[in-house]
């Protein structure tokens, strides 16, 4: 017998697979779309780990379930090369990243390649292909013109090691989504994109969409709706009556309670009154102190810092109250207002403040009124219940009076998110240019007064270049702005990228006046390189438009897609953001990008995610160099549930390996014919019906995304064909079998439903469809009840008679220790359920 070789088998039918083209969908002519997509991977020369296989193969499977259910199934694969995690590699190994990105491209589609997926490779794409980053610069531009991308000066967050401004989404903890390392607050003019415009659709269009339940709660949070009201405090000081310190709480009914203001460090308020600040060496100090700690610390910090802001007082619209203002770090700009009324008595962090500087604590909500209560807190009371010193208030229930104090202060009841705008600009060389170019000429004419007030000149101008005075949209012919090699791109870590160094890049020419103008310089964020790739994908060759809008209403939204929980508030989340701007520019007629979307779980080994620092990520060359693709691809599926993961060891695969032999040894001939006819026509039903029982498991599994337990269903299946009662094995029994393998093992099924003569590849086949009465059960559990109580179960046949029943229960001796000196009144028997006695 032909031993199973997988090595040779494999690359056979990948050389086959690719030159047949049996996962290449006719974009323009399929009549049952279905777009399948795993989130693209950042490429480096190191390659694919086994936790990205995972990954990949988990989304594969559904794919070719999908083909064999008869979709015309899209599957396409790319990488997302572009930015700091590619050009952080560069840097490491000491080579240029547009040399470095070849090498790597190349590197992972070998890879991609062996593991078995069902890549449709005729539309692959790479972020840094000038043919696709010209898509990502148009899209920079119809942001702009909609007046959805502005430029401003403002407190941004800053990763020191990589030496760029990052997005909030892309801080956690205080820490470099990327590399881990400390991040700061820095002031510096930036570009943004307005996706707090969409905050609110964003929000409500979650419970829409079939998506994985920790991913929308986390963007939930992430949006983080609150309802309360804008509050503004006068100055006290009559040469400061023209500036307010403008707040936000949820929290109106407490205002009679606040007894100071807290500022973020970074509030711009607090430079322009510096004159009047009386200790304004000590406030300087504090603020250069809080620039340079780190956000983690900032956020976590427990020891409570900060300084008056001297001979400045803030006046309570309440109460007419004159309030110290005090600056600290445990209020951050960019999150509300970067302003806070200080409310100790019912806020956990005020309370720490107060008491750390001996500040007043006004308790207003009591929770137990009318009962005195008493002066001194050990902690903040953050409850509701009835308003205690509160002027007119006094006495009224603090959720009624949060509308009440609203409209006595003159505000209005809103919604407020936590949402912040998302920063797009980066000063590091590897990311597509944007497409921007500011003049002096422009600049100074939609700055004069008589330009403001003419509409006719104003019509020269987009919407983004009014609202950005001096900025410019480069033509759309103009478009790519291609990226140039340059030696010395290495970050510099100031304010400007290494192109502001290459004149040949940024001089150039206005298209609006004709002037000398400068180039923008920064390049933007990798995540919008990832936030629309999608599109592309149905339609990579165009060089005409960014998409077809035909092709685009066939096949998207994507149907399923498949990715990590880690981007639910970056890759994710601008997607959607992209998709609903999209929308409004009338490019698609849809809100959503993903159908259905389903985080997996994550791969560990040595009890830690895998990750490059930690050294623990395994290559999966090795492994499908000694046991094949096919026994790995199982092996990972059968580590746990997909959305879960699990902990990889290596001789986990070796077992794998053996029921992959095992299938391979399954041939007909292998199996005698019994003595008794008998015993075989009763054995077949018995095979019979666990297959048809396997067909409707794993058919829901898969559906699921329970590979494991189709696995598990498998092997079963498996152990049943190898029984030595089993006469002979149908052909059409073992190709089922074959078939319901295949999404998990595709080298395998393929070589052995040729071998059966098969002329078509398995992965073009029907999914085999199970026989209801076939998986009838010819038992059932008799529930045995006294008085409604559980007494006892038996395994009973399906269609029992009440007689046989009720002989069955008053046999059992717990229900008879039940009945014990008890009279039966009657007996209820609900047919193959249970048996009811009534005492």
């Amino acid at each position: 017998m032909e031993k199973y070789k997988p090595k040779k088998i494999e690359a056979k039918w990948q050389k086959e697979w690719l030159v047949k083209k049996i996962y290449e969908p006719d974009i323009k002519k399929a009549k049952k779309p279905f777009y399948n997509l795993m989130m693209f991977p950042y490429p480096s020369a190191e390659g694919l780990h086994i936790g990205n296989m995972y990954a990949f193969v988990g989304s594969d499977i559904y794919g070719r379930f999908k083909r064999m259910q008869g979709k015309n199934v899209f599957e396409p694969v790319g990488l997302d090369g572009f930015g700091i995690h590619s050009e952080n590699y560069a840097l490491k190994i000491g080579a240029h990243p547009m040399t470095q990105a070849k090498k790597s491209e190349k590197n992972f589609y070998r890879q991609l390649n062996i593991i078995g997926n069902g890549y449709a490779w005729n539309e692959h794409l790479e972020t840094y292909d000038s043919e696709y980053y010209k898509w990502t610069e148009w899209i920079f531009l119809q942001m702009f013109k909609a007046g959805l991308a502005y430029r401003k000066n403002s407190p941004v967050n800053w990763c020191l090691s990589c030496k760029t401004v990052l997005a909030d989404e892309q801080v956690i903890s205080g820490k470099c989504e990327r590399c881990d390392s400390e991040v700061i607050k820095k002031d510096l003019e930036q570009w943004f994109f307005k996706i707090t415009k969409y905050a609110e659709r964003l929000l409500k269009d979650l419970e829409k969409i079939d998506w994985s339940e920790k991913v929308k709660i986390a963007q939930k949070n992430w949006i983080g709706e609150s309802t309360g009201a804008m509050i503004k405090f006068q100055l006290a000081k009559p040469d400061l009556a023209s500036y307010q310190i403008e707040i936000f709480t949820t929290r109106p009914d407490t205002i009679f309670g606040a007894t100071y203001l807290v500022l973020a460090p970074e509030n711009k308020i607090i430079q322009d009154i510096k004159e009047k600040i009386e200790n304004w060496n000590e406030v300087l100090k504090y603020i250069n102190t809080a620039k340079n700690k780190s956000l983690e610390k900032r956020q976590i910090n427990k020891e409570k810092t900060g300084a008056e802001l001297k001979g400045i007082r803030a006046i309570n619209p309440a109460n007419n109250e004159e309030l110290p203002i005090w600056i600290s770090d445990y209020v951050l700009t960019g999150y509300g207002t970067g302003a806070i009324m200080a409310v100790p008595a019912h806020d956990t962090r005020d309370f720490e403040f107060a008491k750390k500087f001996n500040l007043p604590i006004k308790m207003v909500v009591c929770p137990n009124y009318p009962k005195p209560i008493c002066p001194v807190l050990d902690e903040a009371y953050e409850g509701h219940g009835h308003l205690v010193a509160s002027g007119n208030f006094t006495g009224m229930k603090s959720e009624e009076a949060k509308q009440k104090i609203t409209e006595f202060l003159g505000s209005k009841t809103q919604k407020n998110y936590k949402l912040r705008d998302w920063l797009i600009s980066r000063q590091r060389y590897w990311g597509p240019p944007i497409p921007l170019i500011f003049c002096n000429n422009c600049h100074k004419k939609l700055t004069e007064k008589s330009q403001i007030t003419d509409s006719k000149k104003r019509l020269h101008f987009n919407k983004g270049e009014l609202e950005n005075p001096g900025w410019i949209a480069v033509p759309e012919n103009d478009l790519p702005i291609k990226l140039p090699f340059i030696k010395n791109f290495r970050p510099t870590g100031t304010d400007k990228s290494p192109l502001a160094s290459i004149k040949s890049f940024y001089e150039t020419k206005c298209p609006k006046c004709g002037n000398k103008a400068r180039r923008e310089t920064d390049v933007s964020d990798t995540f919008l390189d990832s936030a629309w790739y999608y599109f592309r994908y149905i339609d990579v060759n165009n060089k005409k438009e960014i998409f077809n809008k035909n092709t685009a209403k066939k096949w998207l939204p994507v149907n399923m897609y498949i990715g990590g929980a880690e981007h639910s508030v970056l890759h994710l989340l601008y997607s959607r953001f992209l998709t609903k701007v999209l929308k409004d520019l009338k490019l698609i007629n849809f809100n959503e990008p993903f159908t259905k979307f389903r985080a997996h779980g994550l791969i560990i080994k040595d009890g830690a995610k895998m990750s490059k620092s930690k050294g623990n990520v395994v290559n999966p060359d090795k492994y499908i160099k000694l046991f094949g693709a096919d026994a790995l691809r199982i092996y990972l599926m059968f580590l746990g549930p997909f959305s879960e993961g699990g902990d990889f060891r290596d001789e986990g695969i070796r077992g794998i390996s053996r029921f992959l032999n095992r299938v391979w040894n399954l041939k007909i001939s292998k199996f005698q014919i019994p003595n008794s006819k008998k015993n075989q026509k009763s054995n077949n039903q018995k095979l019979e019906k666990l297959l048809h029982q396997s067909i409707k498991k794993i058919t829901d599994d898969i559906e699921n995304l329970r590979y494991n337990t189709a696995i598990s269903q498998l092997m079963i299946l498996l152990n049943a064909f190898e029984e030595k009662a089993v006469a002979t094995i149908e052909k059409t029994h073992f190709e089922i079998f074959l078939k319901i393998l295949s999404p998990f093992a595709p080298f395998v099924t393929e070589e052995l439903w040729r071998q059966l003569e098969n002329k078509k590849s398995i992965h073009i086949s029907d999914w085999p469809k199970y026989d209801v009465k076939k998986i009838k059960e010819e038992i059932f559990e008799l529930v045995t009840q006294v008085n409604g109580k559980l007494r006892d179960v038996f395994k009973a046949p399906i269609g029992i008679t009440e007689e046989k029943a009720r002989e069955m229960a008053l046999n059992s001796k717990k229900t008879q220790n039940a009945l014990m000196g008890k009279t039966i009144k009657k007996i209820i028997f609900v047919p193959n359920k249970l048996i009811n006695i009534v005492v």
